[in-house]
């Protein structure tokens, strides 16, 4: 027998993963990164706690979830709900979890002043996905022109005190054998959350240059999941209007979003982006869109979800 709540626990660690056979689940590599979900993690239900896991494209492996998580550094939260679940979990394993202080990458440069050639095609990537050079100062963004995250963008995440939580690398070559590349640390924290007025509307997209693009009070996710840290501050906070703005593609996980959120009294609004992310669509085509569309109601939320079926 599979256990569920271990599977919810590690979907928030790891965002939500593909059931596969023998009580299996395949998530992305939070250390190779690849393309396609190659770590399998076994969920079935074992006395002793041993739940082993593999990377197929890597080679990273263990035998428990305690394992899995101390190497990918998750917050000391998840232990303690581990500790419920599973055997192998000690109070001690918990006082053992150190928060290291996350940097940005040692090569990480600006683009102030720099027009190497390496800058160059960074800048004009940038372009090309519609950032400017506010955005640029806003969001601290740089680049890399070595090392682990070599020819990649930077796009740093802050706190709401200005601490570094969290950035995001992506490839700007024409064919990179892997297009993101994402720190060992916890994804459990509220993206650009600096920029933030909880009190007023929220609006939830997808990635960052999405939320460059639509500029005002915007969260982007770490993949298609609502982290639970998130989650809790959006039930937590005087925020009253919330948007949901996912690709087409993510219009099941939308759809949830908006029922959890309907159901803790939020008002909820889903945005129908027809074909186009906000970074393609612009900031003002997306704000004449957000004025258009109207709140949900458990009857359209119904209606939406049988029409997907």
């Amino acid at each position: 027998m599979v256990n569920e709540l271990l599977v919810n626990l590690v979907n928030g660690a790891l965002g939500t993963g593909k059931r596969t056979a023998r009580g299996n689940q395949a998530y992305t590599c939070p250390f190779c990164h690849h393309h396609k979900p190659k770590l399998e993690v076994n969920f079935t239900e074992n006395k002793d706690g041993i739940n082993k896991w593999a990377c197929w494209a890597c080679g990273k492996k263990g035998k428990t979830i305690k394992s899995l998580f101390k190497q990918i550094q998750v917050d000391a939260s998840y232990f303690q709900e581990l500790s419920k679940l599973v055997k192998n979990v000690s109070t001690e394993d918990i006082g053992e979890i150190k928060h290291t202080l996350l940097e940005l990458p040692k090569e990480f440069k600006t683009f102030t002043n720099n027009k190497d050639i390496v800058a160059r095609h960074a800048f004009s990537y940038l372009k090309k996905r519609n950032t400017t050079k506010q955005d640029i100062l806003k969001y601290n963004i740089g680049y890399c022109d070595s090392g682990q995250f070599a020819n990649m963008i930077i796009i740093p995440s802050y706190d709401n005190t200005g601490k570094l939580n969290y950035f995001t690398a992506r490839s700007f070559e024409k064919n990179p054998f892997t297009k993101y590349r994402n720190p060992e640390t916890s994804r459990d924290i509220i993206p650009f959350e600096l920029f933030i007025n909880w009190e007023l509307p929220i609006i939830i997209c997808e990635g960052p240059f999405d939320a460059m693009a639509i500029k005002r009070n915007v969260i982007p996710l770490l993949g298609k999941n609502i982290q639970p840290s998130l989650m809790k501050k959006l039930v937590e906070s005087k925020v009253q209007k919330i948007y949901i703005a996912l690709d087409n593609d993510a219009i099941s996980k939308a759809l949830g979003f908006c029922e959890q959120l309907l159901d803790i009294g939020k008002e909820v609004y889903l945005v129908e982006l027809k074909g186009k992310d906000p970074s393609e669509m612009g900031f003002e085509n997306f704000t004449k869109l957000i004025q258009t569309t109207q709140p949900l109601t458990q009857y359209k939320l119904m209606e939406k979800k049988l029409s997907i079926i």
